[in-house]
């Protein structure tokens, strides 16, 4: 942690802050309201995303007041130099405590709302959640250590749980997907994806110190992409279950589909995957 901070500095992370706080304990309350919008048996995925999201914004509230504890000014109206308060430190582990159980839940709202067959599922998530939460753990050394070599050993070793992540997600899960609607085959690898990127931002980050990257500008660079790829890889990721949700339903239940309005947006998905001719597709 740097020893102070310009104004400049200090208010881009206090900002940034506030808007992981907001975006993560809104989108949870939103989870939460529209469950009626989802058959019962898809309600479950959003609850998992709703809890995601409320992890996350405790543990932003806990980030955001570690952050301002542990840097103060002396200037008039916070608009001077912020140096480190004697006595505190900004406090990273609360990303980890709030990764180890976020991380998990992630793969766990996946896998639920699929609704895949019970041994699939079960095959899925006890191979999923103790290679998540292995990732996390032995991440955490590497972060608070200031030894390179300490870094390197335990971020080589948390990016083996990692790959074995993405190989279940992008070759296992690919195979179980024949049976869902097309809709459904979309939304779920732009979540892959999207998955795979923003957690690729975190170990771009871990890696700073190694890359000859120090100070301020690069400690309040890491904030900003361990904020930003927290909103994409929680908030928008709950958004794109709840999506999943609501075409399964669509497609489960055309009744319940006429209700909701989503019938004719699950036919033309379903159209289009079918190979219909290209007027057809303009004609939508």
């Amino acid at each position: 942690m740097p020893e102070q901070l310009t104004n400049g500095q200090y208010h881009t992370v206090y900002n940034l802050l506030s808007l992981v706080i907001a975006a993560q304990l809104f989108t949870s309350i939103y989870l939460l309201v529209v469950q009626p919008r989802v058959l019962p048996r898809y309600r479950q995925a959003l609850v998992v995303a709703a809890i995601v999201c409320g992890i996350a914004a405790y543990h932003y509230f806990r980030i955001f007041d570690s952050f301002r504890g542990a840097f103060v000014t002396d200037a008039v109206g916070g608009q001077g130099t912020y140096t480190q308060a004697a006595g505190s430190a900004f406090n990273e582990g609360y990303r980890y405590v709030d990764w180890l159980l976020t991380v998990p839940l992630l793969l766990v709202e996946l896998v639920v709302v699929l609704a895949l067959a019970k041994k699939l599922q079960t095959s899925l998530l006890v191979r999923l959640i103790p290679a998540s939460a292995l990732m996390i753990a032995l991440g955490y050394p590497g972060e608070i250590s200031g030894d390179n070599l300490t870094r390197n050993v335990f971020g080589l070793l948390s990016t083996i749980p990692f790959l074995y992540i993405l190989y279940v997600l992008f070759v296992e899960l690919t195979r179980s997907l024949d049976r869902q609607p097309p809709a459904v085959r979309q939304t779920v690898s732009r979540l892959r994806i999207l998955l795979f990127a923003t957690w690729g931002v975190y170990p771009i980050a871990y890696l700073l110190p190694l890359l000859g990257l120090d100070g301020a500008d690069a400690w309040v660079g890491k904030q900003a992409g361990y904020s930003i790829a927290d909103i994409l890889a929680k908030a928008l990721y709950g958004l794109l279950i709840y999506r999943i949700a609501r075409l399964k339903s669509f497609a489960d239940d055309p009744a319940f589909a006429e209700v909701e309005g989503g019938h004719d947006q699950a036919v033309s998905h379903e159209h289009l995957d079918e190979g219909q001719p290209k007027a057809a597709k303009v004609g939508r």
